[in-house]
């Protein structure tokens, strides 16, 4: 790392690969010899036109993307989807199946409440959202129209190991904070949502995959621009979209597949994640509250147990060019987010640092 740039752990918006940025930078007021920026260019136009349909065709390769799924660009954020989700899923019996894990999910259940019945099967809210909860497949509602997880907490530090077997339920997925980062089977979905801010690109654009048979059931009074059969019919040039945000995931997507792809991707996030686990499990001072088998790959959660020195850890990791170490103000302590563009001498050098800020402060 440059003296320049500085080692970030924030958990969204959040690092983006350098040689990507390097490239936006290149090409900022001039792409690729058109003589204006892709801020500046009609969405309408060729440039913008290869622009997205690469970055479709790179996301559908990288992910193994079957052909009866759409991939949309859409705007609002995760939360949005919060709202579309159930808009438009709920067609039969109005009915979802939740597993709340996190702030996010909780979030998610209680919109869907607008529009439906949300049928809470599991939560870990009184731990503190340590742990994934497995509820027992007997109490799923085999007449849902949809089944809810959080892939990825955020905020707490968890992932889903497992999936639940919904049978012909769709399993609806916010991988927001995991996409990209493991090898997943998209036909084991009904629908995936993410926002780019954590592993894809910069805030403004959010992907949906959604299988083609769950488009076209909203209902009349659901607004245009919630209705995900029309972004799938307009192949999401509806409206303007985030131009500059779909060109910089499409960046991204190409940074990925000269690394390998998504396995080797996996392999290094498991590495960097081990790496950082087994120091907070070494240390005397540090400790990690999250049950091991539940421990998120992407955000690492740590405390000391006492709050001034938390706090003067983190302020110290900042001066050091260690910065975003604060965890989530819900709930203190430390959060290291090590997505896809985080690399492994990044967390090596946070580990020096703990190591030091341990001896210095026992």
């Amino acid at each position: 790392m440059s003296k320049e740039r500085v080692y970030n752990f924030s958990a969204g918006p959040s690092m983006l690969p350098l040689e990507v940025m390097e490239e936006v930078a290149r090409d900022m007021v001039n792409y690729k010899g058109c003589g204006m920026s892709v801020m500046e260019m009609s969405h309408r136009s060729k440039e913008f036109a290869s622009i997205i349909e690469t970055a479709e065709a790179d996301l559908r390769q990288l992910m193994s993307v079957p052909e009866n799924y759409k991939i949309l660009f859409l705007q609002g954020g995760a939360s949005t989807q919060f709202s579309m989700v159930p808009l438009n899923l709920f067609r039969s019996s109005k009915k979802a199946d939740f597993i709340v894990t996190g702030s996010w999910a909780k979030k998610a259940a209680s919109e869907a409440k607008r529009f439906g019945t949300v049928n809470v099967l599991a939560s870990s809210e009184s731990t503190v959202f340590d742990h994934i909860p497995q509820p027992d497949p007997a109490a799923y509602s085999k007449d849902a129209d949809y089944f809810y997880i959080t892939q990825n907490n955020t905020i707490y530090g968890t992932r889903y190991s497992w999936l639940p077997e919904t049978g012909d339920v769709p399993l609806v997925s916010d991988m927001s904070s995991n996409i990209l980062s493991e090898a997943v089977d998209v036909s084991k979905f009904g629908l995936i949502f993410a926002g780019a801010q954590k592993n894809i690109g910069p805030a403004g654009v959010t992907i949906v995959i959604i299988r083609e048979d769950l488009i076209g059931f909203a209902p009349d009074s659901c607004p245009v621009m919630l209705n995900y059969k029309t972004h799938a019919a307009d192949n999401s040039l509806y409206n303007t979209p985030p131009c500059f945000a779909i060109y910089v995931a499409g960046l991204t997507f190409k940074w990925l597949k000269d690394r390998g792809g998504i396995g080797a991707m996996e392999k290094a996030n498991r590495e960097k994640a081990a790496l950082l686990y087994q120091a907070i499990d070494e240390s005397r001072m540090f400790r990690c509250p999250v049950a091991v088998q539940d421990r998120s790959l992407m955000n690492v959660v740590f405390v000391t147990g006492k709050e001034e020195l938390d706090k003067k850890f983190v302020a110290e990791a900042k001066a050091a060019g260690l910065v975003n170490l604060g965890g989530h103000r819900s709930v203190g302590g430390m959060r290291a987010s090590i997505y896809n563009a985080m690399p492994k001498a990044g967390v090596e050098t946070l580990i020096d640092f703990m190591q030091k800020f341990e001896k210095e402060n026992q």
